[in-house]
């Protein structure tokens, strides 16, 4: 009897993900390429088989068919720490900074997240497809971020990929949860210090003689991993003398910098386009306080008339509801200057090459992951509402039938 249902549910989930759909709408954006009017999607095997106007694309039969006004790409979260800060709000589900050092970068993120956390539904069903997670800002080194699908599932089974970057933080949050650093100063010593040890650390690894190679060090191995350029450092600085340390360090030790926060970022255009560092802005809806007094809420526009893409992050809230969504806050930047396009692009294909998975996510193009969100009107329009959302070509949230 059990082999019996074991076989009849493997069967419906064969069924269910290798299921061939067709998508109507009247405006699909692919981010890839311009709007199609009246257009289709053909999804097959959870990849995209086909895009194009319904003129040229018939839709085969055995075909399950959706309507909807607009379709964009599975929305990404550039930077958050859902799955790993719960919608609970008590110690028991609040993972995402560990308090007993500031420097910490083993820890790792797939360890701690937990993807049936109420937040991850809540982005899912308002459009995001993919997050960037992980542990959150505070620390110098706080621990390690992952890519991963909100759809249902162990962790193992959502992550794209499990090791993504290295989560840092220069700045006052740092100073106000550890007695040590206490100054600015201190942090970036402090900072400089273990890169040293990482680089004395590759340097053993690269021996020839065996018998002299280090014995594993989690927190040098994952550093080693960093100036080696296999993943990058996400590190959050949002004024512009924190910004300029983070240029600094990866200047001096040569490694891939992610600018998380930004908030003056507009400050620093050219030094910014120098060193080549990316950029994930945090909420545009944020509030003007702290180290992020300057805030501007132009930034987006800004930056990305000066040639330097910006990613929108949802990032970290320390109280309820415990994450903001990128679709309202990338609405937001177009509200304040920011064109539709380049805004649909700050939350789809701009995320998905910083994070490196842009074969996968981002665009609407044949061959890519199934990730779609169905609109009934303008995906920017506060009256508009996400109807459903697919992820690898499986309905995961529909709101509107």
């Amino acid at each position: 009897m059990q082999r019996t249902i074991l076989f009849l549910t493997t069967l419906c989930f064969s069924f269910t993900s290798n299921a061939q759909t067709a998508i109507q709408a009247d405006s699909i954006f692919t981010v890839a390429g311009p709007m199609i009017s009246h257009g289709v999607i053909l999804i097959k095997n959870g990849k995209i088989e086909s895009v194009g106007s319904a003129d040229k694309i018939k839709i085969p039969a055995g075909y399950k068919t959706y309507k909807a006004k607009v379709v964009t790409p599975g929305l990404i979260d550039a930077r958050t720490v859902v799955g790993l800060s719960g919608a609970m709000n008590i110690p028991a589900d609040q993972d995402q900074l560990e308090k007993s050092s500031p420097v910490q970068p083993e820890l790792r993120a797939i360890d701690a997240y937990n993807s049936n956390d109420v937040l991850v539904k809540r982005q899912r069903e308002l459009g995001t497809t993919t997050m960037h997670t992980g542990h959150g800002i505070g620390a110098l080194m706080s621990g390690q971020t992952m890519i991963a699908k909100t759809k249902i599932g162990t962790a193992d089974q959502v992550a794209i990929k499990p090791l993504s970057m290295i989560a840092m933080t220069i700045g006052p949050s740092v100073s106000e949860r550890f007695s040590s650093p206490g100054t600015k100063a201190k942090q970036i010593a402090m900072v400089r210090n273990e890169l040293l040890k990482a680089q004395a650390y590759n340097k053993k690894l690269a021996d020839k003689d065996s018998t002299k190679r280090p014995d594993v060090d989690l927190k040098l191995d994952v550093l080693g991993k960093l100036l080696r350029g296999e993943i990058k450092a996400l590190i959050t600085a949002n004024k512009s003398s924190d910004i300029m340390n983070a240029i600094r360090l990866s200047k001096e030790f040569k490694f891939k910098l992610v600018i998380d926060g930004a908030a003056e970022a507009y400050l620093l255009i050219d030094e910014i386009k120098a060193s080549g560092a990316e950029i994930i802005l945090h909420a545009t809806m944020d509030r003007n306080e702290d180290e992020m007094l300057n805030m501007n809420r132009e930034s987006a526009s800004i930056l990305t008339k000066a040639g330097i893409p910006v990613s929108i992050e949802s990032g970290y809230e320390g109280y309820v509801p415990k994450t903001r969504i990128v679709l309202l806050e990338a609405g937001a930047a177009v509200a304040y200057g920011f064109p539709f396009e380049e805004a649909l692009r700050s939350i789809t294909l701009n995320p998905a090459k910083l994070l490196g998975i842009e074969d996968r996510v981002g665009s609407i193009e044949i061959g890519k992951d199934a990730d779609l969100v169905l609109y009934n009107g303008d995906p920017f329009e506060f009256t508009s509402n996400v109807c459903m959302v697919m992820i690898d070509g499986e309905v995961v949230s529909d709101v509107c039938n």
